[in-house]
């Protein structure tokens, strides 16, 4: 990063976490206005794994910042976040926003399976309906960051929304096929095979949607060729010798084209193998698209028409990067952690009418319960004993709560 070029790999890693939680709508939908009972089954963890991204891309832009000093300006009420004139205000509000219903509906949902009780629909209802709309705000306001920049013409096109909005829910979508398979694997969970192949379905509608809106770019950059189409000729082609995204890129659009014809296709797309071939593809290949393959050549060429050769970011920014998505990582296993056994409580040795523990107990003892063995207790997803000092934890969390 230098001057010209001020913005680089925590940004990249922004736009496309952002996509990440917004895909959770593909799993919404299906699940709560169609019924569709495999997905129903599993939208919550998909809801969960949202919110984990909506805090790693948070933490990237903590780290973008330089000066946490000046965050506090970003906290509602309390910082000056020039709302609403600043787009960047918008997208604090509405990712905070996401965040807080990617919590509270997974949150509700499960307190109300461990009490083995129905949910009140006309409570969370609104709070899943108002979760759609958010979701495709918060790529939008993140689209709009770049495209508001009048200056950069390879980022203001109106057509960027939309583009943002189809590779979110092709590469969330695909890394959440990868996790249900891994929960799949090592937990009593049943996740139908129908599930990941109606989601795959759906990658493939938005991967053409992606392509297509790709397509539509090309053509109105190539047939007008006008002194804008520099940053596409500098992507795709190299400009004036400098050439290092272009292998990049054209990887990218391989991956992307492959897993679309994989995912196209009921055979391969039916069948895990190429499922999940087609699934590394999408997440990889999107993620070059809609990192340094967008965020670089927005800068290219600079106001004084100067072309910048792209350096490998140092290894402090790797490593910052390596740490937030450890945190982001560390959050979903945590959220995991609770919501698995909480979804499978079935029997009613630990909670009995009259004498159930509260919301907040009976998460912590799920989360503590999920490290012993399903023979012992109901609510649990399997696994070796416990080691003495779990049990005594566990019966420390029984003695102060229950």
């Amino acid at each position: 990063m230098t001057d010209q070029v001020s913005w680089g790999l925590y940004i990249a890693n922004f736009t496309y976490l952002v996509g990440m939680a917004a895909a959770a709508v593909l799993l919404v939908i299906p699940a709560y206005i169609y019924q569709f009972k495999p997905i129903k089954e599993i939208v919550v963890l998909g809801e969960l794994f949202a919110a984990s991204s909506i805090v790693m891309a948070i933490l990237f832009v903590m780290v973008d910042l330089g000066r946490l000093d000046r965050f506090w300006h970003m906290i509602p009420f309390i910082g000056s976040m020039n709302f609403p004139q600043s787009l960047l205000a918008w997208d604090v509000l509405v990712l905070n926003g996401y965040l807080f219903l990617n919590l509270l509906i997974p949150v509700y949902l499960l307190v109300t399976f461990y009490y083995r009780k129905t949910p009140n629909w006309k409570f969370i209802l609104p709070f899943i309906l108002l979760s759609i709309p958010t979701a495709v705000g918060i790529h939008t306001v993140t689209a709009f960051l770049y495209n508001g920049l009048a200056a950069r013409p390879f980022w203001n096109a109106s057509i960027l929304a939309p583009r943002f909005l189809a590779s979110a829910l092709c590469s969330g979508p695909a890394i959440m096929i990868i996790i249900f398979q891994i929960i799949r694997k090592v937990s009593v969970i049943e996740i139908e095979d129908k599930a990941l192949f109606k989601i795959a379905e759906l990658i493939a509608y938005a991967m053409f949607l992606n392509l297509f809106l790709l397509a539509a770019e090309f053509f109105k950059e190539y047939y007008s060729d006008t002194v804008h189409i520099a940053p596409f000729k500098y992507l795709f082609e190299g400009l004036h010798g400098h050439t290092q995204l272009v292998p990049w890129i054209w990887t990218a659009m391989t991956m992307n084209v492959t897993a679309f014809i994989l995912f196209l296709i009921p055979r391969t797309r039916k069948k895990l193998s190429t499922l999940n071939l087609a699934c590394i593809f999408i997440i990889i290949g999107v993620w070059i698209e809609k990192g340094p393959g967008f965020v670089v050549p927005g800068f290219v060429p600079d106001p004084l028409g100067e072309i910048l050769r792209v350096h490998a970011q140092p290894l402090g920014a790797h490593g910052l990067s390596s740490a937030s998505g450890r945190r982001g990582s560390s959050s979903s296993t945590l959220l995991m952690k609770v919501a698995l056994p909480s979804r499978r409580v079935c029997s009613a040795t630990r909670v009995r009418e009259g004498d159930a523990p509260s919301p907040a107990s009976a998460l912590i003892f799920c989360l503590v319960n999920s490290f012993k063995s399903r023979e012992r207790w109901s609510c649990v997803i399997g696994g070796p004993e416990s080691q003495d000092l779990g049990q005594e934890v566990l019966l420390l969390f029984e003695h102060v709560l229950f």
